[in-house]
């Protein structure tokens, strides 16, 4: 059965693929952060709107592809991490075993 997405839904996969493929151009040893921080601000963001808000899903999106721009420059070869975010994977992780 095929699934039928919206612009704006198509719009976010295609920028969290993007931010994927980018996290496979950096080093192998920061690759975990990268994933990370990937995962941690698409899941986060989505939670903390509602999809029918299209203005904030709009504004999230501009946001994502300015950010992405920056990492996918070769000269950022780590990110920082927070606590927050390592205990946020923990949690994540544990929910799905």
């Amino acid at each position: 059965m095929s699934v039928t997405h919206s612009g704006l839904q198509k719009e976010v996969l295609s920028l969290y693929r993007r931010a994927l493929r980018m996290v496979r151009t950096k080093p192998p040893t920061t690759r975990d952060k990268f994933h990370l921080f990937v995962r941690y601000s698409f899941k986060t963001q989505a939670a903390a709107i509602s999809p029918r808000s299209l203005s904030s899903v709009e504004h999230l999106i501009r946001r994502g592809k300015r950010q992405l721009e920056t990492y996918e420059n070769p000269s950022v070869r780590d990110c920082w991490v927070s606590q927050e975010m390592r205990d946020w994977e923990a949690r994540d992780r544990a929910s799905h075993p």
